[in-house]
């Protein structure tokens, strides 16, 4: 059976910033085509869309990656079984943690009121909600002894919208592990880049004589700016398979492409408040492979003084075009939400719509080919 994918390809312009840090503090940047590109890592914009799905998403489809699971499960215990007395919750929480095949151990001395440390794991572990609160009925009906087939059964259901996109890996328990339906990538700029440099001073607000001259701090802060192209596809079908619901994987890949769309990693937006919107957008439903446009700026888009994303509107369209008739195809379906005349170059790509139309239309395209499949 040919799998089906959904695309989603964004062309975003993104001014003075440095969203995405590397270890000396400068925005991250790759060498493509030759050139020196502006770079935000895959991870960045993961973590931006999982922040995204707190206003998208209902709790229940949500999840955590954390070391605090006994903590959690302790909470989801007082929360739903008031029958557990409290000084018993964190012992419950631990055997059921212990059962999953992971190690727990106190990372920290007693605090200040004396109280000991909670246990954390090794790693971190992605569990969504709903796995928490089954983890956590477990521990309620059990007296301190639990099986690893009914933790790991608690815990290997109910994956919720979050674990069944992003995957799970446990390197302790691979019973546990669950295939990543998303792949992101990293989004580098269309154009060549220079980093430049800020100076910056800071006043002491509270000098206390006036021969107290001078700044209080000063220092330097990178940046760059660059119009983006990002991509990441969903794996539909392993995205059904994590769900086992059509309807819910619709749901699920609509959830991520709107955050896709829409977030924006939160690396020093106080200092260039670079809250930018999508120029572009073009998603597209495709069977049998995925497929990234990243080298229609091989050839990176040159400097004319007229900005870069109309050029790169353009780049994009026309290597979309020429890859579908060399090697792809034509996509089941696709449509594009664009910004202005400069960027309409890319309505040769899909269905022009408003974004919120485009996701209805992409989910009601989605749900179509899953449920055929099913069925």
């Amino acid at each position: 059976m040919s799998a089906y994918y959904l695309d989603i390809h964004v062309l975003q312009s993104v001014p003075p910033s440095n969203v995405n840090r590397d270890d000396t503090g400068a925005p991250k940047s790759a060498l493509y085509g030759g050139v020196r590109r502006a770079r935000v890592s895959s991870q960045a914009w993961k973590k931006a869309v999982r922040n995204a799905f707190k206003e998208i998403l209902p709790p229940d489809e949500r999840g955590a990656r954390t070391l605090r699971v006994v903590e959690l499960i302790m909470n989801s215990l007082r929360d739903h079984h008031p029958e557990v007395p409290g000084d018993q919750r964190q012992d419950r929480a631990l055997a059921v943690v212990k059962a999953l095949g992971l190690k727990a151990e106190k990372r920290k001395k007693k605090d200040e009121s004396g109280s000991e440390p909670i246990e954390q794991t090794q790693y971190l572990v992605f569990y969504s909600t709903r796995q928490i609160d089954r983890l956590a009925d477990l521990a309620a009906a059990s007296d301190g002894k639990v099986s690893g087939r009914d933790a790991k059964a608690a815990a290997d259901s109910d994956h919720g919208i979050e674990v069944a996109l992003f995957g799970r890996m446990v390197a302790d328990s691979k019973d546990l592990n669950v295939d990543s339906a998303v792949q992101v990538a990293h989004a580098i700029s269309t154009h060549a880049v220079e980093t430049e440099s800020d100076y910056f001073t800071a006043v002491d607000d509270y000098k206390l004589d006036e021969d107290d001259a001078g700044a209080g701090m000063i220092g330097n802060v990178e940046f760059n700016s660059s119009t983006l192209y990002r991509f990441a596809t969903v794996d539909l079908t392993e995205l059904e398979h994590n769900l086992g619901d059509p309807e819910m994987a619709a749901k699920a890949a609509m959830a991520f492409a709107q955050g896709f769309i829409l977030s924006m990693p939160s690396g020093k937006q106080n200092t260039f408040a670079n809250n930018t919107f999508p120029d572009a957008v073009a998603v597209q439903l495709r069977q049998g492979r995925s497929s990234s446009f990243v080298g229609a700026f091989e050839d990176a888009v040159p400097n004319t003084g007229k900005g870069f994303v109309e050029a790169s509107c353009s780049a994009l369209a026309t290597y979309a075009t020429q890859s579908e008739k060399a090697f792809l195809g034509a996509p089941i379906a696709s449509f594009v939400t664009h910004v202005g005349e400069r960027t309409s170059a890319v309505e040769s790509m899909g269905t022009d719509l408003p974004l919120d139309e485009l996701l209805d239309r992409t989910r009601e395209a989605v749900s179509a080919v899953l449920v055929k499949v099913e069925s």
